[in-house]
Order: C-alpha cells, then structure tokens, then sequence
C-alpha cells in the first residue's frame, strides 16, 4: 500500500530531524576529540600518545572477538521488538540482552587478565605491562554493559537519550583525561581510560532506565533461544569486521614494504579526515536508520521506500559538505595537521568521489542486516573486501596514495553493483527515478567540482567551485524543502530564537 503524501512528509522529517540531531553529536564529538588530541600530545608526548594507543588497540582486538558483536546485532532484535508495541516481548528481548552482554563483558575481562602476559609481550615486547593489562581488563566488562544500554535506546529509537549520552559522554572523557594527565603524565594513562569506561557506563545505563521496561521472568532456556539469534548474527559481524581489520592491516603492511613508514602514516591521515570526519554522516544516520528499517524487515515494499527515503536525504546532506571539503581540502589538513601532510590532498580528494556511491551502496546493505540475511551479508561483505584489498594494492602499486584514492572510489563503486543486483533479484528493490534524477544532478555537480579542483591547480580555481558548491547548497535545499518543508522550519526556529 503506497504511502500518502503526508505519511511521506512525516518519514522524510523523521529522517532529516535524526541526521540532523546525530550529525550535531557527532561534529561536537570531533571538535572535542581534537581539543583532548592537543592536551595529550603535549602533556604526554608521542611515547604516550604511542602508550595510549597501544593499550587499545590490543583491548579493542579482544574485545571485537568476545563480544560477539552485540552492539550491531542486537539493534534488529530491539527494534523488531518495539515495532509490535508489545511490552511483554520488549522487556523480554531486553532482559535476555542485559544478560547476553554480562556474560560476553565478564567473558572479555577474563580474557584479558589470561592473556596480560602476551599482550604485554606482543605489545611492548616486555612483560612490563602485564598489571596495567590487567586492570584495564574491567574496561571491557563497562563497555560492553554500556554498550548493551545504547542497544537498547537505539533500538526504541529513543535518540535525544542517546544524543545526550554522547554528547555529555565526550564532554565528561576531556574533563577526566586533561587533569588525571596533567597531574600523573603517562602513569595516568591507565586510570583514564578505566575512569572513562565507567563514565560511559554510567551515562547509558541513567538514559536507559528511563525506559519503561516490564520485569519479566525468562529462564536460561529462553535465554539461549532468544539470545542465538542475537549472537548468530554478531558472530558473523564481528568475524567480517576482523576481516576488515585484517585487510586494512595487509594493506598498510604493503605500503610500508614499498613506501615505507611515512607513507603509511599519511595514507591513515588521509583516511582519517576521509572516513572521520566527511564519513560522519554516516554513523549519525546509523543511530536512526538501522532500527527504522530492522522495525519493518519482512516488507519489501516499506524496505524500499525506506531505503529510497533515506538514500535521498542523504545525498542531498552530504553532497555539500563533499564539495567543501574538495576545496577546503589544503586548510583542512594544515588545521588537523601540519604541512608535512600536505601531499594526502590529491589522494583524499580522489577519495571523497566515491562517497556518494557509498551512501547508495550503505543504505541497500543495511537491508541485508535488517533481515538477518546471513549467508547474504557474509558473501557481500567477504567480496567487498577482496574487491578493497586488490584494487588498494594495484592502485598503490600502479599510482602511490592516488592510486588508492582511485581504489577507494572505484572499490565503492564496484559493491554498489554488487548489493544493488543482490537487492533487486532477492527482494524486488528498485530505485525511484526521484532518487535516480537527484543523484545525477548531485553527482554531476560534484564532479565538476572535482575536475576543476583538482586539474587546476591556481586560485581562480575558487571561484567557479564556490559557484558550484552555492548551486549545490541551493538545489540540496529546495529538495529537502518539497520534502520536509525545510523552509517553513528555518523560519520558524529563526523566529523562536528572536522571541
């Protein structure tokens, strides 16, 4: 049954409020991160920085093994459960989720403490670090409880919850990190990020009891059936985010053998502000999309407006932003880093062409998780990254950092095809000719853009790509105005904020 034009208004504003609000937290999440970055770097140095680092990413490898890969799993379940509005069957799911994320926490911790000895040996090539090893190993059982808390306000789509919890939750990680490291220097390093993990727990676990939750009785029994749907699917998303991992490791091990260490340093640079911070639209649609899509699973024709909707939305958000960073790019990287790092500017401008691909190819996958598709996210997801890991090779092989910027595109590109025909020929989705004029209007302004920014290297260059980018902003803009009314509701807010 096709939606009336008011129940699509309502969707379209449902989406665009939640972009809206995400894309706030995750922009002061940034800003914060880069003012706690400055603090460490000069209270702690580069061998702190180095310390730091070290400590988690041999904690997180642990932890994206023993947790079972909850914290994406699990949304579909929560959500699924909300979308019937029965209270009995949410409380349920939620218990068994509450009791799923104790066990898989205390199962990371233990972990942890066993291996202490050899990931201090592994780590820092010395038995040193095996105490701190061990004291950090109650971060693991927090985060996941916190993780566990997020689930469950994702999936109820309680997100002004789960926007304060982030927001408030970065803010409370500077305020502890700056004094702790003022104070003991690298000896801090330890109870920081034991302090920030309570911090977080703490955050989630207030917002979450807002809920109203039922208590409800569910033995072990039901525990194990409830739950080996839930770990099903997170066992197959934590073992495609190790591949992930893995190529992106062989990937930087390849750069080094032919290019050396500096060359690997600006290729996650690049990457960083790529990914990090162009990329933010895409984790603050995650937060909403997700559970909205997860909530009608088993209808076709409600995945596809959805999928439409949100694929629409998207584009016309993010395309300015790609167009301001395209010519911004040389100030960008001078702000988050020093002029040593300008030579990643070509590459990441190679690779912000493939982002609008992306946002198409991102929201049909999420289908495939929505569904609990698992031999189909597995295929998809094991080809997509051999597809990464071959053509990031040849492009380094062939064009240096360029090159891969190419791959990058060409990569995205290439499982945009791949999801797309999966999609078509497994549940009838189709794009709208709405979406298919948008994104061809969007894209051919973007890659002018690209052209000219890139070929011409000289400060005329400014002026057409900043008429580009105004005509960018303007056509994005009425768009979303037929679609939400976004004029009426900058008026209004204007006019609230004057009253």
């Amino acid at each position: 049954m096709p939606e009336t034009n008011k129940e699509t208004t309502s969707a379209y504003r449902s989406i665009f409020k939640a972009t809206s609000l995400f894309g706030g937290v995750q922009v002061w999440k940034i800003l914060i991160e880069i003012v706690k970055q400055k603090f460490i770097a000069i209270l702690l140095g580069p061998s702190g920085m180095g310390i730091s680092g070290l400590y988690t990413s041999a904690t997180t490898l642990i932890q994206g093994i023993t947790s079972m890969g909850l914290s994406s799993s699990a949304v579909k379940n929560v959500a699924e459960a909300n979308g019937t509005g029965d209270i009995n069957k949410i409380s349920r799911i939620v218990t068994v989720l509450r009791r799923l994320v104790w066990i898989t926490g205390l199962l990371g911790m233990v972990a942890v403490i066993a291996l202490s000895p050899w990931l201090s040996k592994s780590t820092f090539g010395n038995y040193d670090y095996t105490i701190p090893f061990i004291f950090l190993s109650v971060t693991l059982l927090f985060q996941q409880l916190s993780a566990g808390q997020s689930v469950i306000l994702q999936g109820m789509r309680k997100l002004k919850y789960l926007a304060k919890s982030g927001v408030i939750g970065s803010f409370c990680g500077l305020i502890v990190s700056v004094p702790i490291y003022y104070l003991f220097g690298v000896k801090g390093i330890v109870p920081t990020l034991i302090l920030n993990s309570i911090t977080t727990l703490l955050l989630t676990w207030y917002f979450s009891r807002k809920i109203k939750i039922e208590k409800v009785k569910v033995k072990n029994k039901q525990t194990f059936q409830e739950g080996k749907e839930m770990l099903k699917m997170g066992i197959v998303m934590s073992l495609t985010n190790i591949l992930g991992v893995g190529i992106a490791y062989i990937i930087k091990i390849f750069i080094v053998r032919m290019g050396g260490t500096e060359e690997v340093g600006l290729y996650t640079a690049g990457f960083a502000i790529v990914n990090g911070y162009v990329g933010l639209i895409f984790t603050a649609i995650d937060m909403d999309y997700y559970p909205r899509l997860a909530e009608v699973n088993k209808d076709n024709d409600k995945c596809r407006n959805i999928i439409n909707q949100q694929s629409e939305i998207s584009i016309l958000i993010i395309t300015p932003i790609i167009m301001i960073f395209l010519i911004l790019a040389p100030f960008v990287v001078l702000l988050l880093y020093t002029s040593e790092f300008l030579d990643i500017i070509g590459f990441m401008q190679l690779s912000m062409l493939g982002m609008l691909f992306k946002v198409l190819s991102w929201a049909i996958s999420y289908q495939f998780l929505a569904k609990q598709d698992i031999k189909t996210y597995t295929i998809t997801e094991f080809l997509s990254n051999i597809v990464i890991l071959l053509s990031n090779i040849l492009g380094y092989y062939i064009g240096g950092l360029e090159g891969v910027g190419i791959a990058f595109s060409t990569s995205v590109f290439i499982y945009l095809i791949l999801v797309y025909v999966v999609a078509k020929n497994k549940y009838q989705f189709k794009f709208t000719m709405s979406l298919k004029k948008m994104f061809s209007i969007e894209f051919i302004l973007l890659l002018f853009c690209f052209i000219l920014v890139y070929f011409w290297k000289s400060n005329y260059m400014y002026i057409p790509t900043i008429i580009l980018t105004l005509i960018c902003g303007i056509y994005s803009f009425k768009e979303l105005d037929k679609r939400i009314g976004l004029k009426s509701i900058v008026l209004s807010k204007i006019k609230k904020n004057h009253l």
